[in-house]
């Protein structure tokens, strides 16, 4: 794709990513609407996704990067940074109020506002937790505000005004964690980045019952291939969000079962009901003629029951018949469907119709047309990012960029970093290997350099791993640097002016050779040993620290380095002074006694140095973990001192 040019940041792509097929759409705003530019649609080669949850994550991903290279191509430009939905399986709603009293009356600003949504969120979140069965974990993916209050006066914003007391009521919806991390795999699969994520019928509603229609109460059931979300508004808000299982794939088993045809030729089949004769081959290769009136009747019952699941879940969320319903999604244009709804819930049939008409309030296009009620979910979703529907007072930067955002509860600094690829690794960093030689009997041992510590600060400021993230923070993230494993020659040992014998290891050998563990010096030999002899094993050496050892040891790109000459082996055994070891560093971590031997490079000791020796696995960490020191909050590049009393746990433990 050399030659193209690159997405700019006013360029929105939106992908579908559906049961039955990916559709995809570029566009950029106009006028406070969405321009379309390019549309592609791609049905999957086999059935990739069952009930909307992504099964074959490479199939998804092939079929995903197509729509996008055919999107690439019309618009001849790199396309890497895409908006997307979750779909409703396994949905879970809960609402949520918060209240937030200023010290006197101010002018509200968006931070306040953002507090105020987090607030509310966080016990829709509690209201979960306690609801939740076993360990499943569920995600946020979004959530739509039901009402304000200022001076408990309703608003319909709360932006600029001036008042004390502000109070929120949230509809925060949440999927399984699987649900969504599929859905990323699946970008990832792609060669996408993720630039926004929200719900498929929070999404679908943006674009077919836009802002100014919601003083109504209407309701919108998106009818896919595997599921059908509805979603609820009333007196200016949406209030509810639900999902059935049933959708356009109940017909299409049906079609398959009465005529044994394959799923393809069924899906065929389904979109030519209104024909008079209707001809296919099936699974036996014969081809047959069947009338149109009589595969209607075949599917009637299963058609019948898609129609009074959906009528059930909106009249349960509802509370009753909607004052007019909308039907989208490709399970809505099945034959007779519309009219079914209609009847189930009581309603004329000129308050059910097909989504798409108030699609130009919020898109259009000079080369589509867009009223097919197909299109609501990926239109939804580029109106949604485009228009800034999407409700984002989560959002948190990562070193200057929106950072990917699992939400479950409150979030860590920790956690965060986790959720964006960083690994205990990059957090702590690791000292170099040390190199470990024998040089006329005496344990020469060099070490590597230490790690280059990370930079981790929230909002210019060092902090903790276990600090609590908010709204609106921005975390810088330096990663750790390995050091550099100790490397020596035996010219480095020996000195540049050697120029007696010596075997490395029983043979010749060049003073330029690079040393490895465990290797043997032996000088003042007169021969070396045959080829064909084993060197003896030699004695245990007694481990002896050169003099080097009092000093820092420099690396490869540490400039000069020490040279260190071994003493001549004297028929009495002798052996070089030992320096004086430096004191011991005492501390306390976790309640229990630690001493820490001096470091030979004569470096200070970090609290990154006990991670280790907490018993917290950090490469499997499944929550947050919280560093204290002498009671206050840690920074893993925090110097620690004698008697320091330290403490390294799960959040939350006691």
């Amino acid at each position: 794709m050399a030659g193209k040019n690159q997405q700019d940041a006013g360029l929105i792509f939106a992908l579908d990513i559906g049961t039955r097929s990916i559709i995809g759409v570029v566009g950029r705003v106009v006028d406070e609407r969405l321009q379309v530019l390019a549309i592609e649609k791609e049905e999957h080669g086999k059935r990739a996704m069952m009930d909307g949850q992504i099964e074959d994550i490479a199939q998804v991903a092939k079929v995903a990067r197509r729509v996008t290279q055919r999107l690439e191509q019309r618009l001849d430009c790199v396309l890497e940074r895409v908006c997307v939905a979750a779909a409703g399986r396994a949905l879970r709603t809960e609402s949520g109020h918060h209240r937030l009293e200023l010290p006197q009356v101010a002018r509200i600003s968006s931070d306040m506002i953002s507090r105020l949504e987090s607030g509310a969120v966080t016990e829709a979140e509690a209201l979960l937790s306690q609801g939740q069965e076993g360990q499943r974990r569920f995600y946020l993916v979004g959530y739509t505000v039901s009402s304000y209050q200022l001076d408990h006066y309703p608003m319909t914003t709360l932006r600029d005004h001036n008042g004390q007391i502000l109070e929120a009521s949230v509809v925060a919806t949440f999927l399984p964690s699987e649900v969504v991390e599929s859905l990323y795999a699946v970008m990832e699969g792609a060669g996408l980045e993720v630039a926004s994520l929200t719900l498929e019928p929070i999404a679908a509603l943006n674009a077919a019952i836009p802002a100014d229609l919601r003083l109504l109460n209407l309701v919108l059931a998106d009818i896919g291939a595997g599921t059908s979300d509805i979603a609820v508004c009333r007196e200016g808000a949406v209030v509810g969000y639900t999902m059935a299982t049933v959708a356009g794939d109940e017909i299409t088993e049906e079609l398959m079962r009465r005529y044994l045809v394959p799923f393809a030729t069924a899906e065929r089949m389904k979109t030519q009901l209104q024909e008079d004769v209707i001809t296919y081959r099936d699974v036996l290769g014969l081809e047959q003629s069947v009338p149109g009136a009589q595969v209607r009747e075949e599917i009637s019952q299963s058609a019948q029951n898609l129609a009074n699941e959906i009528a059930q879940r909106v009249s349960d969320l509802n509370g009753g018949s909607p004052s007019a319903l909308f039907l989208a999604g490709g399970g809505s244009k099945l034959l007779g469907l519309r009219e079914l709804v209609a009847a189930a819930l009581n309603m004329d049939e000129k308050r059910v119709a097909l989504a798409g008409n108030n699609y130009e309030i919020s898109a259009f296009s000079d080369d589509y047309d867009l009223e097919d009620p197909e299109l609501a979910t990926p239109l939804g979703i580029a109106v949604s990012a485009g228009l800034g529907l999407i409700s984002d007072s989560y959002r948190i930067l990562l070193n200057g960029q929106p950072a990917k955002l699992f939400r479950s509860g409150s979030l860590t600094v920790l956690d965060l970093l986790m959720m964006n690829g960083y690994t205990s690794a990059d957090l702590l960093g690791r000292t170099g290997k040390s190199l470990s030689v024998t040089v006329d009997g005496q344990r020469m041992v060099f070490r590597g350099q230490p790690a280059t510590p990370c930079v981790l600060t929230l909002n210019g400021q060092e902090t903790a791993p276990s600090a609590v993230v908010y709204a609106g923070d921005e975390i810088e993230f330096t990663p750790a640097v390995w050091g550099e494993s100790a490397r020596r020659t035996v010219r480095d040992l020996l000195g540049g002016d050697f120029e007696g014998n010596f075997t490395l290891n029983g043979r010749l050998a060049a003073l330029d050779t690079q040393l490895n563990t465990g290797d043997q010096i032996e000088t003042g030999v007169t021969l070396p040993l045959a080829e064909e002899e084993e060197p003896e094993a030699p004695e245990e050496p007694e481990e002896i620290q050169p003099d080097v050892e009092e000093r820092p040891v420099p690396g490869p790109a540490g400039g000069a380095e020490p040279v260190v000459k071994p003493e001549p082996v004297a028929p009495a055994a002798h052996q070089r002074p030992v320096a004086p070891a430096p004191v011991m560093l005492r501390l306390t971590l976790n309640g229990q006694p630690l001493e820490l031997p001096a470091k030979a490079e004569g470096g200070p000791y970090y609290l990154m140095d006990l991670l280790d020796r907490s018993g917290i696995d950090f490469n499997k960490l499944d929550r947050g973990v919280e560093l204290l020191v002498n009671g206050t909050d840690g920074a893993f590049t925090q110097e620690l001192r004698q008697h320091d009393q330290i403490v390294i746990r799960y959040a939350g433990s006691e």
